[in-house]
């Protein structure tokens, strides 16, 4: 399920449209991807397996949606992953307590750290829901996550530093920008955990013993 998931992540949001038979929803498939940033020359919009024919519009902003976030965490995660090995067991976080592979790391701290991880994920996610989702108890039952009209994937409304550009085109150009980089991070979070977990040495050790 984990993998099934990963790759409609990875592959379905970023879909192009793949020809097949015409009709209204086919139409609005169309009209959705024309709207989505992501797609550079020369492939387009990359759909290897197919997965925009058969989604909706709906279910395409999902997928982007579930891309744009998940990107994020990995841009976070690979930062994490380097920055979390190179002081290890140096930190004054945790009283240097934290060492090894970065796979190991969460098994190491408290179970207050946890409790204050999961606060704040949940509140992090539930604002993500009120901004993006229709309230369920509006929803149809035949059309469960219906996001909002209004709503563009990944636009929370966090921007502490004020990067986002006034000018349309600046902006969709800087989401393409951000994809790009969450795209490129999954892949390498996806390296390091596979890695790590092969041989049970950290990934700054491996650049340490092979490279420097």
């Amino acid at each position: 399920m984990k993998i099934a998931a990963f790759l409609i992540t990875l592959f379905g949001s970023t879909a192009a449209f793949v020809p097949g038979t015409s009709g209204p929803k086919t139409t609005a498939v169309k009209a959705t991807l024309k709207e989505l940033p992501g797609d550079l020359p020369p492939t387009g919009f990359f759909d290897p397996f197919g997965f925009a024919a058969k989604a909706d519009s709906n279910t395409l902003m999902r997928y982007r949606e579930a891309e744009v976030t998940h990107g994020r965490v990995a841009m976070l995660a690979t930062v994490g992953f380097l920055v979390g090995e190179q002081v290890a067991g140096t930190s004054f976080l945790f009283n240097g307590s934290i060492k090894g592979p970065a796979i190991t790391h969460l098994q190491q701290v408290p179970g207050l750290f946890w409790t204050i991880l999961v606060l704040f994920i949940a509140s992090a996610e539930l604002r993500r829901a009120q901004i993006g989702w229709v309230d369920p108890s509006d929803v149809p039952v035949d059309r469960p996550g219906l996001l909002r009209t209004s709503y563009s994937p990944g636009d929370i409304g966090f921007d502490p530093l004020n990067l986002r550009p006034a000018d349309n085109l600046e902006f969709r150009e800087l989401q393409t920008k951000e994809l790009q980089n969450g795209r490129l991070a999954m892949i390498a979070a996806s390296g390091f955990m596979a890695q790590e977990l092969v041989d049970g040495k950290g990934i700054v050790e491996h650049w340490q013993t092979n490279y420097l």
